[in-house]
């Protein structure tokens, strides 16, 4: 197995501390022994129009440096701008569209080969039809861009974040309907499990197309903290002969987090677990 970690908990993200540049993040994470890092496209990190061609090139070179790659990027989640690709409201949706390909450059220049999207919500007085079509309108836009980059758009499915796109089945769909040779699958084990469904399942339902997995246990503990059966989704991705990075994506609900021993924590439990697959 490939392993990743994501940023988020390196970043000020969903609180304002911890906080780290993104070539410090990036030595660590090598350092721990971690293949991939997940950048998410938020400030202090990466927000695309806060990075100039010098500063991709230096994050790049500290990359190649460290022996470590740019496994995925993943767009700024909320805040101001909302970043809702299903916005009724057009200038929203554009901006969004637009931020996605700023997303997808940056991932160009720093190596990764996966965006991931994420489908957007559905507003009050308007039907899940209405918001469904302007997030497939948004998604082929995006793809489009990706495909002259040579980069995978993985649709994501965010049952504890929206509203939209919230199972293995619908983020099929909307990949089935995109028609778009470069969108592809992910999920999260922190959302499936917020259905109270099987991780393991979304990986046999999504098989072939699965090219990104995010990594988390209940309440975004690290693995092996909560409730999820890691055993099994491992157990999983190895049947199906998975190929994709294994990501992190933990411990950023709390100011109290330490990061470090989060990122060594989750990888060594994986490791673990990986050396017991049959």
């Amino acid at each position: 197995m490939k392993y990743s970690f994501n940023t988020w908990v390196y970043g000020s993200f969903p609180v304002w501390l911890p906080s780290y540049p993104l070539e410090e993040v990036i030595k660590r994470l090598a350092t721990i022994g971690y293949d991939g890092v997940e950048i998410g496209c938020a400030a202090p990190h990466a927000w695309p129009d806060f990075l100039n061609k010098d500063r991709r090139l230096f994050l790049k070179r500290t990359l190649d440096e460290n022996n470590i790659k740019a496994s995925s990027l993943l767009p700024a989640p909320g805040g101001g701008p909302g970043n809702n690709p299903a916005s009724i409201y057009e200038e929203e949706r554009l901006f969004t569209v637009n931020h996605y390909k700023d997303v997808i450059d940056l991932a160009f220049d720093l190596g990764a080969k996966t965006v991931m999207y994420i489908c957007g919500w559905q507003i009050f007085g308007y039907s899940r039809t209405q918001c469904y079509e302007l997030s497939l309108k948004s998604l082929k836009e995006i793809a489009n861009h990706a495909k002259e980059k040579g980069i995978n758009i993985a649709v994501e499915p965010t049952s504890a974040d929206s509203n939209l796109i919230d199972t293995a089945d619908q983020a099929m769909e909307l990949m089935e309907d995109s028609g778009c040779k470069n969108v592809k699958l992910m999920f999260d084990t922190f959302h499936a499990q917020y259905r109270n469904e099987v991780s393991s399942d979304y990986v046999y339902k999504m098989e072939s197309n699965l090219i990104h997995v995010h990594i988390a246990d209940t309440d975004r503990l690290a693995p092996g903290k909560g409730n999820v059966d890691f055993f099994s989704v491992m157990q999983a991705l190895k049947d199906i002969n998975y190929d994709g990075y294994v990501t992190m994506e933990v411990g950023f609900t709390s100011r109290s987090s330490e990061p470090d021993l989060i990122a060594r924590e989750s990888l060594n439990y994986l490791k673990d677990i990986e050396i017991s697959l049959k």
